[in-house]
C-alpha cells in the first residue's frame, strides 16, 4: 500500500492507498479530554509539525469487552486500544486534492450511548463504498457512557454547562472539521449525510434536534435506533448523583478530574444495573440531556424539533431486530406461554415505562395471535419486541413528515440470514454490511447467499442517492413515495425489493396509546 501525504489545517497527515481507495485513520479533530478537561465540551485540536501517522485506528471510549463479544457474529472485531482521549475519524475516498467535490456519508456507530467505536468491526470499513459509489465516507470515535454524558451541571453549576451532551457535542465538533477539510480529501461540505444504526441511530436523531449541529449535515439516516426522547434534567442529575456516591465525589467534584479514566469507568460499571433479558442494555445508562440549551428538547417527541423540519431523513428497521438480542438468552427458542408474557413484560417495562399497565401487554398478545395465527411463544416474542423499535420508528417518522417541508423515506429490511441455521433471520445489525457494500461471506452472520450481492448494490446505491439527492430512489429500485400517515409507504428491502403500503398496519395499530 504506497503512501499518500496530505495537508489539513492543523498539519500533514500519511495515510494508505489500495484498490483506488486513499485511507487515513485516527486524525484527531478535538483536543485531550482527560484531566482538567474531563466531562467537559471537546477542545480545538493543537495543530502538530511533521507528518503523522495516520495508517492505524485510534482508541475507542473505554467500554466492556462483553460488547465486542456480542457482535463477533459481523466479523473480527478491531479495537486494540481504549481510552477516554478518543477523539478521531477515519476518512475513505476514491482521491484526494483532484478538485472535485464528492458527497460525504458520515457514519455514527451503534452501541447504545455506552459501547461502540467506528472501526471495531469489518462492516464499518468504508472503502467498498467510497468506491463504487465515489463517495467519501468518514466514522468517527467520541466519549461514551459516563465520559460523554454525566449530567454535571444540574450539581455542579455553569461550569459544568453542556456536560450531559460531551459526547453529542464530540459528533458536532468530527461534523465541524468535516466542514472546514473534506474538501482536501476529495469532498463537498455542502453535501453532507449524517448516518447511524442502533445507538447510533438515536444519537443521529439527537443531532437533529441540536442547534449547534445545524448545517453541518444535509441529509439523515436512521437505522434501527429511533430517538424520540432524551433523558430530563431530573433523571440526568439523579443518575449523576447515585455515580458520585460511589466515587465519594458527592461534595468533591473538582476530585473527578484526577482519578484515572480506568477507575472512573469501573465506578460506572458498578453503578450499571444488569439487564432484565441478556444481551439488553444496562440500566443506569448515561444518555444525551434535555438542559434546555445544547438540546433544548427531546428529538421527536411530543413533535419533531424544529430544527429537523429542513432535512430530509430515512428511518427503518430490520424484520426480527430481536434475535441478535435475544440469542444470549438461555431460554431463546424454547419459550414457552408464561416465559414469553414475562420477557415481554419486563422488556417493554424497562423500555417504555416502569408503569406500563401490563393489561396492554396481554392486548399486544392477542393483537399478534390474530394476525399470526401459527406463531409459537419464541416467534411472537421477537416480533412484538422488535415492534418496539418499528413503530418508535413510525412515530419518527409521521412526526418528520409533518413538521417541515423536507420529506422522510420509511424502509424495512427482512431478507433472513442463512447463517447459524437461520436462527438469526433478519436481525439487527444485520443491514449495516449491505448499506456498506460489505457482504463478504466469512462473515459468520451474512453466510454466502448468492443474492446477498445484488440486494447489497440495491442498498447501498439507495443510501448513496440520498445523500446526493435527498432522495433514495435510483434505477435498481421501484419508485420509492414519501412517507405519510396516509399511505406510509414503505420500502421492503429483499431478494426482491418493493414499495408496500402500511405493512403489518394491524400490528401498527395495536401499539398506539402504549407507544
Amino acid at each position: 500500500m504506497p503512501d499518500i501525504i496530505i495537508e489539513t489545517a492543523w498539519g500533514k497527515l500519511r495515510g494508505a492507498t489500495e484498490n483506488g481507495v486513499s485511507v487515513f485513520k485516527g486524525i484527531p479533530y478535538g483536543g485531550p479530554t482527560g484531566g482538567a478537561h474531563r466531562f467537559l465540551p471537546p477542545v480545538p485540536v493543537e495543530p502538530w509539525s511533521g507528518v503523522r501517522d495516520a495508517t492505524r485506528f485510534g482508541p475507542a471510549c473505554w467500554q466492556a469487552q462483553e460488547y465486542l463479544t456480542r457482535i463477533g457474529i459481523f466479523g473480527a472485531v478491531g479495537i486494540d486500544a481504549m481510552s477516554e482521549d478518543c477523539l478521531v475519524l477515519n476518512v475513505w475516498t476514491p482521491a484526494v486534492k483532484d478538485g472535485s467535490k464528492r458527497p460525504v456519508l458520515f457514519w455514527i456507530h451503534g452501541g447504545g450511548f455506552f459501547e461502540g467505536s467506528g472501526d471495531h468491526f469489518p462492516s464499518y470499513d468504508g472503502a467498498s463504498l467510497a468506491r463504487s459509489g465515489d463517495v467519501v465516507v468518514v466514522t468517527v470515535n467520541h466519549r461514551l457512557g459516563v465520559f460523554g454524558f454525566l449530567h454535571l451541571e444540574g450539581l455542579a453549576g455553569e461550569k459544568y454547562a453542556g456536560s450531559g451532551n460531551a459526547g453529542m457535542l464530540d459528533l458536532v465538533a468530527a461534523l465541524a472539521w468535516v466542514r472546514d477539510n473534506i474538501e482536501t480529501f476529495g469532498g463537498d461540505p455542502g453535501k453532507v449525510m449524517i448516518f447511524g444504526e442502533s445507538g447510533g441511530g438515536a444519537k443521529v436523531s439527537t443531532l437533529l434536534a441540536m442547534p449547534s449541529a445545524q448545517g453541518l449535515f444535509h441529509q439523515a439516516v436512521v437505522q434501527s435506533g429511533p430517538g424520540l426522547r432524551a433523558l430530563s434534567r431530573e433523571d440526568a442529575t439523579k443518575m449523576t448523583a447515585e455515580f458520585l456516591d460511589i466515587t465519594g465525589n458527592r461534595d468533591r467534584i473538582e476530585r473527578l478530574h484526577d482519578m484515572r479514566s480506568d477507575t472512573v469507568w469501573a465506578a460506572w460499571m458498578v453503578m450499571a444495573k444488569p439487564p432484565a433479558i441478556p444481551g439488553m442494555p444496562p440500566g443506569g445508562e448515561f444518555a444525551p440531556v434535555v438542559d434546555g440549551a445544547i438540546l433544548p428538547s427531546h428529538p421527536f417527541d411530543p413533535v419533531a424539533a424544529p430544527f429537523a423540519a429542513r432535512v430530509p431523513v430515512m428511518i427503518g428497521t430490520n424484520k426480527d431486530e430481536m434475535t441478535f438480542m435475544l440469542m444470549r438468552d438461555p431460554e431463546f427458542g424454547k419459550y414457552d406461554e408464561a416465559t414469553m408474557r414475562a420477557r415481554l413484560v419486563d422488556t417493554l417495562k424497562s423500555r417504555l415505562s416502569d408503569n406500563l399497565d401490563t393489561s396492554r401487554v396481554d392486548d399486544l398478545i392477542a393483537a399478534y395471535r390474530r394476525s399470526r395465527p401459527t406463531a409459537t411463544p419464541h416467534d411472537l416474542l421477537v416480533a412484538i419486541t422488535t415492534d418496539r423499535m418499528r413503530v418508535a420508528s413510525i412515530r419518527l417518522a409521521e412526526r418528520k413528515a409533518v413538521g417541515g417541508p423536507a420529506p422522510a423515506f420509511m424502509y424495512q429490511f427482512t431478507w433472513e440470514s442463512p447463517a447459524m441455521r437461520g436462527r438469526l433471520k433478519s436481525c439487527h445489525a444485520l443491514e449495516i454490511p449491505f448499506v456498506f457494500n460489505n457482504v463478504d461471506p466469512t462473515v459468520r452472520a451474512i453466510g454466502d447467499a448468492p443474492e446477498r450481492i445484488a440486494l447489497a448494490k440495491a442498498m447501498s446505491q439507495a443510501w448513496i442517492a440520498f445523500a446526493l439527492s435527498g432522495d433514495p430512489s435510483h434505477q435498481g429500485l421501484p419508485p420509492w413515495p414519501a412517507y405519510d400517515a396516509k399511505t406510509r409507504a414503505t420500502m421492503i428491502f429483499n431478494q426482491e425489493c418493493r414499495v408496500q403500503n402500511d405493512p403489518a398496519g394491524e400490528e401498527r395499530k395495536a401499539w398506539d396509546g402504549i407507544l
